[in-house]
């Protein structure tokens, strides 16, 4: 009886943790929306500066003042040929997030271009419920399995050690001989 109820406990409080699951990748998300937009903006400005000052493309004015001897200069187009390759990396988890399903996304998330925003949205994540059939979906099924996960194992252990006991018993009980 116990064991049963703490199999309940432990179920409510997978299929909890689960349904954040969904609310996570949504909040993840909004925060590589944001991070694209601003990312976007300055690519804007540095194309500006491009034409400006008669660049073919971002990338030649980026090549051109790698070879200025002005350490400041040299540093600044480093700065910016990481934002140009941050902002490909945030083009492709937004196609991820826009186009593909919660695995997809979840998959993005732990990659190692996915996850250095991770902590960000930990840190501004709120606990809720998942609004759409997916989330829930994935919720219940991901939460009917780790409640598998763990309790398959234990019970399985409890019903052997019951027959164990049962198997003692009979084992010890006076035995019924008929002539």
């Amino acid at each position: 009886m116990i064991f049963k109820t703490i199999d309940k406990l432990f179920f409510g409080v997978t299929l909890v943790l689960a349904l954040q699951v969904p609310q996570l990748a949504e909040h993840y998300h909004q925060f590589l929306a944001g991070m694209h937009e601003s990312s976007q903006w300055q690519i804007k400005g540095y194309q500006e500066t491009a034409d400006k000052y008669s660049y073919a493309s971002i990338n030649d004015m980026i090549e051109h003042h790698l070879e200025n001897e002005v350490p400041s200069v040299r540093d600044d187009a480093i700065q910016k040929q990481e934002t140009l390759t941050r902002h490909t990396e945030l083009s492709e988890g937004l196609l991820v997030f826009n186009e593909g399903n919660l695995i997809q996304k979840l998959m993005f998330m732990m990659s190692p271009s996915g996850w250095q925003y991770v902590d960000n949205t930990v840190e501004n994540f709120s606990f809720g419920l998942p609004i759409t059939t997916e989330g829930i979906l994935f919720g219940v099924v991901f939460g009917l399995f780790l409640n598998l996960l763990v309790s398959a194992p234990t019970s399985v252990i409890a019903k052997k050690r019951q027959a164990k006991k049962l198997n003692l018993k009979n084992q010890l009980s006076p035995k019924n001989t008929q002539t």
